[in-house]
């Protein structure tokens, strides 16, 4: 799977400065982890399906060949794999999780977030919205904040949001504001920085006693997957070439993405488990929805036992929707430069 250059280089190049002013590790590790994943192929046997995602596009084109020039045979005509903005929220509505896999610092990407959910709760008002931009031992602020008990100032500065998180509010904002106004449950999915950061650099059994309980068992931490293994140590080079860390373990770089993970597979499971009727929409980084190897494939492992369903989203147009030779990046793709309109 290809992405332009040009496009990653300038996704990298807003990225990096990112972390030279916010100086936050991890948000350099994640985007190398997103970067890789959508750059580098995928083992196909680690997929469920290796046909492409579906693109949403509010227009087709008349001629679809040139969209999908390398389309399996055995994937079926290329229509199925156009669908309109319409068609890809019928399909959503019917699944009990859903991934919108952002780019952080794109405004057009929290726009269409809030389309989606304003759109899926005219059909099911019972709409939980789990977020990887609020840390676990916050969830008590968000839920005043939900309640009415604090202001929007108060939530950034109790939830430490510019410390711990620090992208523009302005692009959550009016997600926040819709769930307190409709009284939906927010989740505060993500590991403690200083617990991700420790992991990096120390392992898990550093972790005191107080530490782990922000986190899943470490029997739950599973670091199994191969090829996610393999990216991983391609990301770690990456990062150390770059100059980023000073992590000097690869196992260990791999160890802290995918506690990221798990601790936000945890909370979304733990939700579906305790309320059944709920839909639950995701937002986090594309690097944790892509493949399925981060949050989804992990939720999956965890309601095993439960009848469920879920689909994932990539909200920034990419070209890797274009095959159907190599694994399904996700199941939808959006090719859009402007709000989703339904």
């Amino acid at each position: 799977m290809q992405f332009k250059l040009q496009s990653s280089t300038k996704i990298l190049a807003n990225k990096q400065q990112s972390f030279q002013t916010k100086k936050l590790f991890f948000y350099f590790l994640s985007f190398t982890f997103y970067l890789l994943f959508s750059t580098l192929p995928a083992c196909a046997q680690t997929v469920k399906n290796s046909c492409p995602p579906k693109l949403v596009i509010a227009t087709p084109p008349n001629n679809l060949d040139p969209i999908f020039p390398n389309l399996d045979q055995s994937c079926g005509e290329a229509e199925k794999f156009v669908y309109s903005p319409q068609q890809m929220l019928s399909e959503l509505a019917k699944v009990d999780v859903i991934y919108l896999g952002e780019t952080h610092d794109r405004s057009l990407d929290h726009q269409n977030q809030l389309k989606i959910i304003q759109e899926l709760y005219q059909r099911n008002p019972k709409i939980a919205i789990a977020m990887e931009m609020f840390q676990r031992p916050y969830q008590g602020v968000v839920n005043e904040y939900l309640a009415g008990k604090l202001t929007e100032a108060q939530l950034l500065e109790k939830s430490q949001y510019e410390k711990r998180w620090g992208f523009p509010w302005e692009n959550y904002a009016p997600i926040l504001r819709f769930a307190k106004q409709k009284q939906l449950p927010v989740l505060a999915l993500n590991t403690p920085t200083e617990i991700t950061r420790k992991v990096a650099r120390q392992g898990l059994e550093s972790l005191t006693p107080s530490e782990r309980q922000f986190i899943p068992p470490f029997t739950e931490i599973r670091t199994d997957n191969q090829a996610y293994r393999e990216l991983a140590l391609q990301a770690f080079q990456h990062h150390q070439d770059a100059g980023h860390g000073n992590s000097p373990s690869s196992e260990r770089f791999f160890l802290a993405q995918v506690l990221w993970d798990e601790t936000m597979a945890e909370a979304i499971a733990k939700f579906v488990k305790a309320n059944p009727e709920h839909q639950v929409v995701v937002l986090a980084g594309a690097g944790h929805i892509i493949y399925g190897y981060g949050i989804p494939s992990r939720v999956e492992r965890r309601l095993d036992n439960q009848k469920f369903t879920q689909r994932s989203v990539l909200l920034s147009p990419s070209e890797d929707a274009t095959t159907g030779k190599t694994p399904k990046v996700a199941d939808f793709i959006l090719d859009k430069t402007s709000p989703l309109a339904f």
